[in-house]
Parts: structure tokens; sequence; C-alpha cells
């Protein structure tokens, strides 16, 4: 699959505010600071497409993404790529916390279309408790959802399998579906849009 284009479109805090249009949809959740930001612009290959920030908790509202795409036999795609508020940043306050808890939900349970989400975890550590609560839900509302372990290039390939595992074993999923992605030098990239077109053919989704 080839990004052809991707451009910000609006950012929304109730489902009221979601585009009018319903197109599929892949969405990325995950803890703050699990680096969301850097590889949404790593997949579309734009460089500050998602705002990044040294500050975890920066992305507080949902922020969609429309992304032309081309499929196979470049068939045209369009969809939204949507950026969900990153989750469990304690110098947040506990309300406002909250709040963007309830926004998530309200969106897990509300898109009208299709959706693909993809849970970012941080490779290097063990997975916290809300991504593990995070993972049990998308799992008990039946949602179509993958795990993409980040900032792969932070350690070493020895240490990777065993991180892999640690991964799986903590969220109960299958290892060898947990994609390992790095952002310098793009790795996992390929896998990450060979995952997307296989959904979005799914999908039957082909812009007029």
């Amino acid at each position: 699959m080839k990004i052809k284009q991707a451009q910000y479109l609006l950012t929304a805090v109730r489902t009221e505010q979601y585009p009018a249009e319903v197109l599929p949809a892949v969405s990325f959740c995950g803890r703050s600071n699990v680096g969301k930001s850097s590889l949404i612009n790593a997949l579309l290959n734009r460089r500050n497409l998602a705002r990044t920030s040294s500050q975890p908790g920066k992305t507080r509202t949902i922020n969609f993404f429309a992304v032309d795409s081309a499929l196979a036999e470049e068939t045209l795609c369009r969809w939204y790529l949507v950026d969900l508020p990153g989750y469990g940043y304690a110098k947040v306050a506990k309300d406002a916390r909250e709040s963007w808890r309830l926004m998530i939900e309200e969106y897990l349970r509300s898109w009208p279309g299709p959706n693909l989400f993809l849970q970012l975890v941080d490779i290097r550590h063990e997975p916290s408790q809300l991504d593990v609560q995070m993972w049990q839900f998308l799992q008990s509302i039946g949602a179509n959802c993958r795990l993409v372990a980040t900032k792969a290039d932070k350690i070493s390939k020895g240490a990777r399998g065993r991180q892999l595992s640690l991964i799986a074993k903590t969220l109960q999923a299958p290892q060898a579906e947990i994609l390992p992605f790095s952002v310098p030098g793009k790795e996992g990239r390929d896998e990450l849009l060979a995952w997307l077109e296989e959904y979005l053919t799914g999908c039957g989704q082909a812009a007029d």
C-alpha cells in the first residue's frame, strides 16, 4: 500500500464532532510517551503531521486525519487515521484523566464505521496495568485490534525476543502477532502498511 496524501482534518471531544462522512478508521492508542505521534509521522511519511512533544500527555483530544492511499492495482482508498489521547500520564489532574478515559471509551463504542485499533506498547517495558485494561477492553467489545511494540531500536536484538515474550504473556496475546516498530529506519513500516491494506481491502472502501 502506498500513502498518496495525508492531511489533518479535525479535532473532536464528543461524538457530534466526528467527521460527517463515515469512512474506515485506523485508530492509534497507547500510554503517554509511547511514541505514537512519531510512529504516525513515520507511517504517513510526513515529518510533523502528528505533533510530537517531549512533554507526555500532549494529545488531549481525538484528532482525525484524512488519508488517501493506493491499494493493490492502484485502487484508491480513503480512510481516517485517528490519533487518540495518550492514557496514564500521572502529572495530569485526576479529573482530567477521567475525562480523557470517558472520551476514549465513547469513541471506542460509538464510531459508526469499520475500525482497526492499533494499541502501542513500549517494547522496553512490561505492559502497565492501564495497557492491560485497554487491551482487555478492546477484546471485550469485539474490536478489530492489533499490537505494535514501539521503540524497537532502543533495545538489543538479543533482548527483543524476551521483551516480546513478556508483552505477549502479560497481555495474553500471540507473540507472533506483535509487530516491532522503530521510527529510525522505519523498521516495521512495510509490515504495518500490509496490515492496513488487508484491513482496508476487506472494508471494500474505494474512493470515487
